[in-house]
């Protein structure tokens, strides 16, 4: 897997005896501590095969993909790790173990000691406490900021043109305030928790995806009915746009709210749809589990399944047909405008 490198003589502190439990357990501290501080899981990685997904990383966390559903996410001076389709998360030590289950503490130390120091070969990942001397302003006030979205915004050319969304369906949006005009072309989507409060905003366009600073990720929401009320059937899907496709593909329903939670289940994303789903339930009602047609989406939607599992529910699995990956790609092949 990795050279290895012999374990370095160790040092003893004053009033230990050398070769002692007492010395040996402050050696064996003393080597997880600079382990934990010295490895890169950037490295790591790096070595494993994994690519960096660069129109998905930003300063403070990078994405990094290997083969098919396969996704992690490195942050803390690329000293953290923390994987989205899933539960798991650390440091360096955790990371082997995650990726070697058949490692014991003793080998993954030996790995750690061979990588020790080595930069990876990209930017390290931020976090963001020393490099940041302009605060980010409220995601609230930000938003505030940019226009509505109207068919003279080139948000609205990027949604109605390159992800071919109906019209009908970008009235509603922009009706609703839950789609703005950003900058640079891009379309702002806004996250707003259980009591309709704007927590963060995700912004797409032609060459920009990502979560803008300051915010924190709860739902996207979309009721094409109007107001928010009292809704029989929640559809939920991985991005906005894939909501907006959906709610299209599906014209004329108004029992359903269509949700997206913008990547992996944090903390915020998992209150909201609870909030949103126990309601449902409440109703007699169904949870459509619409997450995209592959191996990483079947991991969200299990990841789904577990964060809701305490909830007598309904649920239903709605994947999309034939070659399309996703709910935006089915509108694109359908040809619906």
């Amino acid at each position: 897997m990795y050279p290895s490198l012999e374990t370095a003589p160790g040092t003893h502190r004053s009033g230990s005896r050398p070769g002692s439990r007492q010395s040996n357990r402050d050696n064996d501290a003393n080597e997880v501590d600079h382990l934990r501080r010295t490895v890169s899981c950037a490295v790591i990685l790096e070595r494993e095969g994994w690519q960096v997904d660069a129109a998905e990383s930003s300063r403070r966390a990078v994405k990094y993909r290997r083969g098919a559903g396969e996704i992690l996410i490195v942050t803390h001076d690329d000293k953290g790790w923390w994987n989205p389709l899933g539960a798991e998360k650390g440091d360096c030590f955790s990371l082997i173990q995650f990726l070697h289950p058949e490692c014991n503490f003793g080998h993954v130390r030996k790995t750690l000691r061979a990588i020790a120091g080595i930069a990876p070969s990209r930017p390290i990942a931020s976090t963001g406490t020393t490099s940041d001397p302009v605060p980010a302003r409220s995601p609230l006030l930000r938003w505030q900021s940019k226009p509505a979205l109207r068919p003279t915004t080139k948000a609205w050319s990027y949604l109605a043109g390159e992800r071919r969304l109906p019209a009908t369906i970008l009235t509603a949006a922009a009706a609703q305030d839950c789609v703005r005009a950003g900058g640079f072309g891009c379309a702002w989507f806004a996250h707003r928790d259980h009591d309709g409060l704007l927590t963060g905003i995700e912004a797409r366009g032609p060459d920009f995806r990502g979560v803008l600073r300051g915010g924190q990720k709860s739902l996207f929401r979309f009721p094409p009915g109007g107001a928010i009320g009292d809704y029989r059937r929640v559809a939920v899907t991985e991005a906005p746009i894939d909501a907006l496709s959906l709610a299209a593909l599906e014209a004329g329903r108004t029992d359903t709210i269509y949700v997206a939670t913008t990547g992996g289940l944090g903390p915020g994303t998992v209150t909201a749809l609870r909030h949103l789903v126990e309601h449902t339930a409440s109703l007699g009602g169904t949870l459509v589990i619409a997450t995209d047609a592959d191996q990483a989406g079947d991991h969200h939607a299990a990841r789904i399944e577990t964060v809701i599992a305490p909830i007598v529910v309904t649920i239903e699995r709605l994947r999309a047909d034939g070659q399309a990956k996703d709910w935006n790609d089915v509108l694109v092949r359908s040809g619906t405008s």
